[in-house]
Formats: C-alpha cells, sequence, structure tokens
C-alpha cells in the first residue's frame, strides 16, 4: 500500500475518480486491459500516477470489487436503483464504498470528506446530500458490524490484490 500526504491523496483519488467514470463509458474486460487503459490515462492527465500507486489502487479495487460495492450501495439507497442515479454520484459512490469497505488505512470519516468533496467538485448541486446519507449509513453500519465483530471495519474482507 502506497503511503502518501493528504494533498497528494487526494488528487491520486480524482485521477481515479475521473477514470472509473471514464470505464462507465468504455469499460474493459480483463485486469490488463484496465492496466493498460489506466497507464494511458495516468500519462495523459501528467499526474505522473504509477501502477503502485494510491490512484491505481483505488481504480483496480473498484473495478475488482464492483459487484460487491454496488451491492453496499443498493442496500443503502432506499427507492433508488443504480440504473436511475447520475453516473458521477455513483462513481464517487463506488468509490467511497470501496474505500469504506476495503481500506482499513482510510478513516471512514476522511473517506465521507474526501467523497463530498470530489461530488462538490464534479456532481450535481443537490447531489451532496444524498452522497452523504447513503456513505454516513453505510459507514455506521460497518461500524456496528466491526463492534460486534471485534474487527476493524475495513478489515472484515482482504483487499483484492493480483
Amino acid at each position: 500500500m502506497s503511503k502518501k500526504t493528504g494533498a497528494s491523496r487526494r488528487s491520486e483519488r480524482e485521477l481515479a475518480f475521473q477514470f472509473l467514470y471514464g470505464l462507465d463509458f468504455v469499460p474493459v474486460r480483463s485486469e490488463q486491459e484496465l492496466r493498460e487503459r489506466f497507464e494511458q490515462s495516468a500519462s495523459a492527465a501528467d499526474k505522473g500516477a504509477a501502477l503502485s500507486g494510491f490512484a491505481w489502487e483505488l481504480a483496480l479495487g473498484v473495478w475488482s470489487n464492483v459487484e460487491t460495492v454496488d451491492a453496499v450501495i443498493a442496500r443503502f439507497a432506499r427507492n433508488w436503483r443504480l440504473d436511475r442515479m447520475g453516473r458521477i454520484e455513483l462513481t464517487l459512490l463506488r468509490l467511497a464504498v470501496y474505500e469504506l469497505r476495503y481500506r482499513a488505512d482510510i478513516p471512514l470519516r476522511v473517506t465521507i470528506n474526501e467523497a463530498l468533496e470530489l461530488c462538490e467538485q464534479f456532481g450535481e448541486a443537490n447531489a451532496r446530500p444524498f452522497i452523504n446519507g447513503i456513505l454516513d449509513a453505510a459507514a455506521k453500519t460497518l461500524e456496528q458490524d466491526a463492534r460486534s465483530a471485534g474487527t476493524n471495519p475495513a478489515a472484515q474482507q482482504a483487499c483484492h490484490e493480483d
């Protein structure tokens, strides 16, 4: 896992968000194709992101766990089907729910705050309460589950790494 400063992680999180948003329009079928597209995207964005960086970890993690992540979102998005959500909001939720569920190194409140910052930058003006509500409910449930099991919320399931 990469160790980055807050500002650096924020820019890498933004890169991961933009990359994942693009996948919604042109999906990939394999991890190799994902890697190639990420490398192209990262160099085109001139962010200097490497496959060993935080942005790649997030992109790979969300892509690898999208079914589980989507199930969590669907559980807390009352009266909203995923296919009816805006692509920006769904991508933000996927990124944040992945962090909440799989990244023990990121405090839950930091994940929510970062998602809300990205929402402010890229999302609809009225999406912030929607994003916050889903993430807050998911974080509370993960915290309760972790307390019941005596574990860290993100440690409930190991992050997929190849």
